[in-house]
């Protein structure tokens, strides 16, 4: 019973996370040093920053993601962070997103019609 509640709070904390990085990359802006240490701040919960985020492999991040509990919905949401995070920023996450998507598709063993729309969109 004890680890379906520290599975239930690590959850949340994912959930929390995500929703906020999320709301950071919702709104089209100019990224300066302030908006990105917002996106760091939430990123050090699963020991990432956008500096990691741009070495990292698109393997070594699934991995890092599995590791640290995310789900297939947790993963998707990610992806679409990476997405967001991508459109007017200098940096181009889109590569490592079609990563996470694909990984999603092959390893969840169920077809997503909204995943695979979102790697026609961002593959065009």
């Amino acid at each position: 019973m004890l680890n379906k509640g520290l599975r239930d709070e690590k959850k949340v904390k994912i959930d929390n996370m995500l929703s906020t990085l999320l709301s950071l990359v919702f709104v089209p802006k100019f990224w300066n040093i302030e908006d990105t240490s917002l996106i760091d701040n939430q990123l050090t919960e699963i020991q990432l920053s956008s500096a990691i985020l741009q070495e990292i492999s698109e393997k070594d991040l699934i991995t890092l993601l599995s590791g640290y509990g995310f789900d297939w919905e947790d993963k998707e949401r990610f992806a679409d962070f990476l997405v967001d995070y991508s459109k007017g920023n200098s940096v181009d996450f889109i590569a490592k997103a079609i990563a996470v998507y694909v990984h999603i598709q092959a390893e969840s063993k169920a077809f997503s019609f909204g995943i695979f729309n979102k790697l026609a969109l961002i593959k065009n």
